[in-house]
């Protein structure tokens, strides 16, 4: 073989290894164990970046201008981007409105619309889906969803755990009463966490106690009080109510969001002090 034709050959292999190459990033597999939602298909020529699945969290969706409802259950975070074979990327207006008649063809409604950002909702079989849909001027979008539902309670307050807190603190915080959003209403799911006060009150016949509510710090601050106040109120009358103890026990108080526990700057956080606190009187 001649010089020029090693020559000649040598610049063919490394053309095709550049075309190879080339093929293989244009592919551009999605990111480990993510995959597309049920709930939509992707944009023709999009892959998954990264992806997130978390049981039970809390998210913001955006249902007004400046306005935010928090919504609870299952979530979803799926980020995709454009292809790099993609010659032709989509308006941040065509993704938004895209994912806005997919839902409504599903029989689900558009909360709120704006530049490069969606709220969308879908009740469907007794589930309630919420999806917030960004887009940005690459051609990129994120949807971050939350099917809905109550926080399965796998630790809820122990009479044992309450009275050494009680004993070492002087107070005991109680996990696993739950309310409806905004309001004094006690979710039938509570029902154990306060059996196990009264079960407190029992075991130490003795014993009196402050029911003291507690809130994050979403809404206003008398707003907050006041339905801290409520709340406490309502695990007392459940406590009279369901467990016959005797009201001269009891006192309700409400510190609304001036007690915190933890950082109101994560869901984590918000949930944790959303709380009721017995206090040794």
């Amino acid at each position: 073989m001649t010089r020029h034709a090693f020559r000649l050959r040598l610049f063919v292999l490394a053309v095709a290894i550049v075309f190879c190459a080339t093929g293989l990033a244009a592919q551009q597999p999605d990111a480990r164990d993510c995959k597309d939602h049920p709930l939509f298909n992707r944009m023709p020529g999009y892959w998954i970046s990264g992806c997130k699945y978390v049981q039970f969290d809390s998210h913001a969706f955006l249902v007004a201008p400046g306005k935010r409802s928090s919504v609870e259950g299952q979530f979803w975070q799926v980020v995709y981007k454009p292809g790099r074979d993609l010659t032709s990327k989509p308006s941040e207006l065509q993704i938004i409105r895209n994912f806005e008649s997919a839902i409504q063809q599903q029989g689900g409604t558009v909360m709120h619309s704006e530049k490069g950002r969606c709220t969308l909702k879908l009740v469907r079989d007794g589930n309630e889906t919420w999806v917030d849909l960004s887009a940005d001027f690459t051609g990129g979008y994120r949807l971050e969803i939350i099917q809905k539902q109550a926080m399965a309670q796998d630790v809820v307050a122990d009479a044992a755990a309450l009275a050494k807190d009680i004993r070492a603190n002087g107070h005991a915080a109680v996990y696993g009463i739950y309310f409806d959003t905004g309001k004094s209403t006690i979710k039938p799911e509570s029902a154990q966490a306060i059996a196990e006060i009264a079960r407190l009150l029992k075991d130490d016949p003795g014993i009196k106690v402050f029911v003291v509510g507690h809130t994050d710090n979403e809404g206003s601050v008398d707003g907050n009080i006041a339905l801290s106040q409520a709340r406490g109120e309502a695990v007392l009358q459940w406590l009279l109510r369901e467990h016959g103890i005797a009201a001269a026990r009891l006192r309700a108080y409400g510190c609304g969001q001036f007690a915190p526990v933890a950082s109101n700057d994560t869901p984590e956080g918000k949930a944790r002090n959303r709380r009721v606190e017995l206090v040794k009187q």
